[in-house]
């Protein structure tokens, strides 16, 4: 019994670092994949998308897509309340 309760404590901790340093790599650029945009912003990839439906621009060239840090820090402000 213990013995699962320290692993998934372990497991937690070790998927919030992930998130963290994904978090830290992708915060220096300024335009990002939908993967990372979607990490930066601490949500799903799935969740990035209904964004897109919401407004979020996403700039796509020949088949690549890319987000904007910017874009997604403005996103997020205009729709807080």
């Amino acid at each position: 019994m213990q013995e699962t309760v320290l692993k998934e404590m372990l497991q937690h901790l070790f998927d919030d670092l992930a998130i963290n340093l994904e978090k830290k790599f992708t915060s220096n650029k300024e335009w990002m994949t939908l993967k990372e945009g979607a990490a930066y912003a601490g949500v799903s990839y799935n969740t990035l998308m209904k964004f897109r439906l919401m407004g979020l621009k996403i700039c796509e060239i020949d088949g690549t897509k890319r987000v904007s840090k910017t874009e997604i820090d403005n996103f997020l402000m205009e729709n807080s309340f």
